[in-house]
């Protein structure tokens, strides 16, 4: 499958197996955030795995985690962020976001599923796992082997690319 067929057919994953993610898978998946972009290559990130069932029910105090037995918090790092000198607006979140989407990515590539989760307590993640004040939580990538019982998952319809893309002018 070529590298755009792999993005339109990946699908967030709602339902997984107890089966946990494999070593070396997850050292590719580390490495695909290690090797994203980042502003002025300031690599603002912190990447917190979770694995085990105590950091699993931490994370679960403060998001839904569907059952995936691996999670990785993305932190942007306010001390090394790159800040955009006329209104001082961080990269930090776009390039926890690019980090994420590589790592999803490479998941998929993998046969693994994935979801991206914004929808989460923040405070209680930062009390959970004692995150220092300049580490932002700006997401969580679930990950795991989907249970095929579960069904499709995801919204596969997307806008008509008309709808996205001038040329020139808006």
């Amino acid at each position: 499958m070529d590298f755009l067929q792999m993005i339109k057919s990946r699908r967030s994953v709602r339902a997984y197996l107890p089966q946990a993610v494999e070593a070396e898978k997850l050292n590719r998946i580390l490495t695909a955030a290690q090797a994203a972009p980042t502003a002025c290559n300031r690599q603002p990130l912190r990447l917190l795995v979770v694995q085990s069932a105590e950091g699993l029910r931490k994370l679960e105090k403060a998001a839904q985690t569907y059952g995936a037995p691996l999670a990785i918090l993305v932190c942007a790092d306010h001390d090394r962020v790159w800040r955009r000198p006329f209104d001082g607006v961080t990269a930090a979140h776009i390039d926890a976001s690019i980090a994420t989407d590589h790592m999803m990515l490479v998941a998929a590539e993998l046969g693994l599923g994935s979801v991206w989760i914004c929808h989460f307590k923040p405070d209680v993640i930062r009390g959970e796992f004692d995150l220092p004040a300049h580490l932002e939580p700006v997401n969580l990538l679930l990950i795991g082997h989907p249970d095929p019982s579960a069904g499709p998952q995801g919204n596969p319809e997307r806008r008509p690319l008309e709808e996205l893309v001038s040329y020139e002018t808006l």
